[in-house]
């Protein structure tokens, strides 16, 4: 499959000029609801995706699917404020500056076109998830 790497922030631009056909995520989670848990910036693209008419895949595969959890009882992790606030060790913000660096997003089912699994190719949807998981 031909791809061509950039920048998270060039991806609304290269999705304008339509310098893309698909995208594909992996995901650290994938709710039955079909919310998907990954990675901060990938409900940025998806909705980015939406918006420009392209197909968006999540790849996972079925061990990441949770059939317990509710959106609502996901807790989503933060990273230490250093990791914004310094640059190879010099700082780039003032003093006593609030932070929120937040490690994942939460991109909702409507954004998803298929999750692409080891068992399967589905819809975002609570039966299609069950299904794989009982196959």
């Amino acid at each position: 499959m031909p791809f061509t790497l950039i920048t998270d922030n060039m991806v609304g631009w290269v999705m304008q000029k339509r310098m893309v056909n698909k995208v594909i995520v992996g995901a650290d989670r994938i709710l039955i609801s079909g919310h998907v848990i990954n990675k901060i910036g990938t409900y940025t693209i998806a909705v980015l995706a939406k918006q420009h008419g392209i197909p968006f895949y999540v790849a996972a595969p079925t061990t990441t699917i949770d059939s317990k959890s509710t959106v609502e009882q996901v807790i989503i992790e933060e990273r230490k404020p250093e990791e914004i606030l310094k640059i190879c060790r010099c700082k780039i913000a003032p003093e006593k500056i609030q932070v929120y660096n937040p490690a994942f997003d939460i991109t909702p089912p409507e954004l998803v076109t298929k999750i692409i699994t080891e068992k399967g190719i589905v819809e975002p949807k609570p039966e299609n998830l069950k299904r794989i998981l009982e196959v």
